[in-house]
Formats: C-alpha cells, structure tokens, sequence
C-alpha cells in the first residue's frame, strides 16, 4: 500500500473495531428497531442488536502489532468490557 496514514511515518493500515453488547445484556435500541420493522410489517424480523464500528487509521506496517494495538485501545476506551464485546480487523 502506497498510502501514508496517521502520522506519516510509513504505509499504514486500517484497524476496524466492532463493538456490540454482550449476550444477555438488554438493547432497548435494538428491541424499539425491531418494533418498528414489524409495525412496517416486516414480520420475518427477528432479534436486532445495535452496535458500533469504529475505524482507526494507523501509521503501522506490520498487521499484527496493528491488530495488537487495536485490541488495546478498544480494552481501554472503545468498548465497555462489562457489557461489550468486540471484535478487531485490519485491512491493508
């Protein structure tokens, strides 16, 4: 990748984080959605959860120190480990 990110010290990479409640953990957001999908009589709706994605870019060539650090900005910050989990990927 020829593209310089973040703060231009060499090629970067793309870390997108997702962030979703855990199961068993209520999500009034996602039961109004699916409400509202129904009383537009879209009866094959079931569950809806809602959630977050977040894309940092990041001025790291290698893809598993990007991943790495992803994984901990989302531990400290991006997600509420209590009620959230979260996933990680990188793109080049």
């Amino acid at each position: 990748m020829s593209e310089r990110r973040g703060d231009g010290e060499g090629p970067g990479v793309k870390a997108i984080v997702t962030v979703m409640l855990k199961d068993g953990v209520l999500d009034p957001q996602g039961r109004a959605i699916a409400h509202a999908l129904h009383a537009l009589e879209f009866a094959q709706v079931g569950d809806v959860r809602v959630g977050k994605v977040i894309e940092i870019e990041l001025a790291e060539a290698d893809a598993d120190r990007a991943h790495a650090a992803a994984e901990e900005m989302a531990r400290k910050l991006l997600a509420n480990t209590v009620i959230e989990g979260f996933r990680v990927r990188i793109e080049a």
